[in-house]
């Protein structure tokens, strides 16, 4: 029935698949950038902390009987510490995305999203009966044009924290542009930059020492930096009670899953915890990229653009025989194919170094 597109996929090299990789590779392609996902200390302590109930599982949706008390002390923990009034939880940041983007735009609203903008944001802002527009990449000045230039009754714009495939990072000058003018909604999808960036690894919020604001809305997944499953968006409290009325992704679905969210919970105090040796173990991994690149990479992704989709996956394939694992993308996700390299915290200095200097 697909032949033909499936065929056509294949002969330009992006047909995609599932791989179950050798575990002995260094892995230099997942998000999990603090090494999280390997620390089993942090999974014993969330199953024991899950013993304590009756149920393992949330059984039902959020807003029936799937809330559960790990679900609220882990989103006391989030406002607490990232200075929001509330939280609410969802089962992947795909879905907190749609949630967001779906349901907050209305009829005479304009959602204007960063052209770069994940992919569930574009594909939420399809179903929204809003105007919806892009401007282009990171760019204030582009953003501040559209909204002196429209008429509407809210303007919600949706930017990223860390762009998941260039590594760019958000402009502080965003925030200034949104608090220009009023009836304006911010979202920031910090899905690569909390747990990452920020003195206490919460973000761009944090490392720009921007106190949020009633209009501010900050997403933020689990699977990442923190080494678990989920999402959660962070914003006032009347944001939250709209998107527990109107969002379908998070009221139509059962509520996340108890042990991924206690996980997270536990990879958050053990990031607190050891920050100081974390925050070093970053810095030496930027420095490495500056001086072998001359790339100042603000996180913790690295992009090397190559000239073909063919290419690419030779290069991928080629480190694979010298030990490393590395994402090799190709369009449609991004316009130029690339390798995105992410120098995990957990990956030693020296093979880093014997990557970058030899291989690459």
């Amino acid at each position: 029935m697909y032949s033909n597109e499936l065929n056509a996929i294949k002969k330009s090299n992006i047909f995609r698949q599932k791989v179950l990789y050798d575990e002995s590779l260094l892995d230099l392609a997942s998000n999990d950038y603090l090494g999280l996902s390997s620390k089993f200390a942090l999974l014993t302590r969330a199953v024991s902390r899950l013993k304590m109930f009756k149920s393992h599982a949330p059984k039902a949706s959020q807003l029936v009987n799937g809330y559960h008390q790990i679900h609220k002390d882990f989103e006391e923990f989030l406002c607490r510490h990232n200075g929001f009034e509330d939280a609410i939880l969802a089962g992947s940041g795909f879905l907190a995305n749609l949630a967001l983007i779906e349901a907050l735009p209305r009829k005479g609203d304009i959602l204007i999203l960063d052209e770069k903008y994940h992919a569930s944001g574009i594909l939420a802002g399809k179903l929204v009966s809003a105007k919806v527009v892009t401007f282009e990449h990171n760019n204030p000045e582009k953003l501040e044009e559209i909204l002196k230039n429209s008429t509407y009754k809210k303007a919600i714009i949706a930017v990223e924290g860390i762009y998941s495939m260039s590594g760019n990072l958000l402009k502080k000058e965003i925030f200034e542009v949104v608090e220009k003018y009023k009836n304006t909604l911010l979202i920031v999808d910090e899905a690569h930059s909390s747990g990452v960036v920020g003195e206490n690894f919460l973000g761009v919020f944090e490392l720009f020492n921007i106190k949020p604001q009633l209009n501010h809305i900050k997403m933020g997944t689990l699977g990442k930096a923190y080494g678990s499953y989920g999402a959660y968006i962070l914003s006032s409290k009347h944001i939250i009670e709209f998107l527990q009325n109107r969002a379908k992704s998070l009221i139509y679905t059962t509520a996340p899953s108890l042990i991924d969210i206690e996980l997270a919970h536990q990879g958050m105090l053990f990031i607190m915890k050891n920050k100081k040796t974390l925050h070093a173990k970053i810095k030496k991994r930027q420095e490495l990229v500056k001086m072998c690149f001359g790339i100042d990479m603000l996180g913790l992704i690295f992009t090397y653009e190559m000239n073909s989709s063919t290419e690419v996956l030779n290069m991928q394939n080629e480190l694979k025989k010298r030990g490393f694992l590395v994402g090799a993308i190709r369009p449609p996700t991004v316009e130029k194919p690339m390798l995105r390299v992410i120098p995990r915290v957990n990956v030693p200095l020296k093979d880093l170094k014997r990557l970058f200097y030899v291989y690459m």
